[in-house]
């Protein structure tokens, strides 16, 4: 066994030529969940391989969905909205994007059909808040149990008795912690807006809108249409049903795409960086990187499923930018700002410390080891 104990980069001055993207880790579980919970088989193009879609796919594997691999295409047969395996421990590594909505989705399956479900970790999982979302649905009325520390995973959904549940109120669910838990009940409630609308109302003001909106454009995608007023309230209309679209594809990471950009921006002096698999048409929130990068200096073109970028003004220009639109893209700005004359300022950036590890904390020790003064402010 082999092990690196450095990693030495040569400095470089220019940078060029064509990288195309894997698939997006938000839009790859978000799909998988939808293609899992839908009647119908959904063929899934350009999937992300990664530890958190594998974390879901051995989720819905133990749940009882098909699964065929047919070379790229992923063809994912659902439940239909009923359960097939009514007990089940699932472990779900370091998976945000896993651990939330399964734990919505299987509390509200497991009250209403009667189910029995534990959702586990990792050891930093364990220490990632979700009592938010349990407080959520424990007003909904669905059995929930803490199996560690109150607030966080492990859990326990279900009792394995049908109970029911408290669809007349709005489910409230504070937004200022993660988006995360908004979009695990926009996924999860339509299994139960048979016979009446369902209401959702976001105490505080909601962090990382953008990804709110790519829930709503894939519930969209899967037949559920929901009205909303601004990020405050959502309303999920009777008579919801999840359908499979037949066919979905899976955009390119907009996050992964920043660090293509920067290079661009920081070296791309006699060619462009070019970027394939995600362009300015994208649904991802984290596309607005471009915009960031154009005020540093950066010279962007793009289209569908494209873009191109080119070094502009050098040095990068400093930039003071609420980031609060790009959470995940938005620490490509931190390193691009080495580059810049002046003071970067990121702001709104909280939801970083919730994160696989506490953002905040990681990028401000790295940049210090380059030499760059970083003043954090709560």
């Amino acid at each position: 066994m082999y092990t690196t104990a450095f990693l030495d980069l040569p400095p470089l001055a220019r940078a060029g030529g064509t990288v195309r993207l894997p698939g997006s880790k938000s839009i790859s579980n978000r799909v998988l969940l939808l293609a899992g919970l839908a009647a119908g088989t959904t063929a899934v193009h350009d999937l992300l391989d990664s530890d958190d879609t594998r974390v879901m796919l051995d989720a819905l594997s133990a749940l009882g969905c098909g699964l065929r691999r047919e070379g790229a295409v992923l063809h994912v047969t659902g439940l239909g909205g009923r359960l097939q395996t009514r007990q089940a421990a699932l472990f779900l590594g370091n998976a945000g994007t896993a651990m939330r909505p399964l734990t919505a989705a299987l509390a509200v399956l497991a009250a209403t059909q009667g189910g029995c479900f534990e959702l586990s970790g990792v050891p930093r999982m364990h220490e990632r808040p979700i009592g938010d979302l349990v407080d959520a649905l424990r007003a909904l009325g669905c059995p929930v149990a803490d199996l560690g520390r109150p607030g966080y995973p492990p859990l326990r959904v279900g009792d394995g008795q049908p109970v029911a549940l408290n669809l007349a109120a709005p489910i409230r669910v504070r937004g200022d912690v993660s988006s995360q838990f908004l979009t695990a009940l926009l996924l999860a409630l339509p299994l139960v807006a048979t016979t009446q609308d369902v209401a959702i109302e976001v105490d505080g003001e909601l962090i990382s809108k953008p990804y709110i909106d790519i829930t709503l454009r894939l519930l969209e995608r899967f037949g559920i249409a929901v009205q909303r007023e601004g990020y405050a309230r959502f309303v999920i209309a009777r008579g919801a049903q999840y359908r499979s679209p037949g066919s979905i594809h899976v955009e390119g990471d907009a996050s992964s795409a920043s660090y293509f950009v920067a290079l661009g921006a920081i070296a791309g002096v006699d060619a462009p960086v070019r970027i394939e698999g995600v362009g300015l048409d994208s649904i991802q929130g984290d596309i607005r990187f471009v915009e960031a990068a154009q005020a540093m200096g950066a010279q962007v073109t793009g289209g569908p499923g494209w873009l191109e970028i080119r070094r502009g003004a050098w040095p990068l220009r400093a930039v003071t930018l609420d980031a609060n639109h790009i959470p995940d893209a938005a620490m490509t700005l931190a390193s691009m700002a080495l580059y810049a004359q002046g003071t970067t300022r990121l702001n709104n950036i909280a939801s970083w410390r919730v994160k696989e590890t506490d953002r905040i904390a990681a990028m401000a020790a790295e940049l210090r080891k380059l030499g760059s003064v970083v003043d954090r402010k709560s």
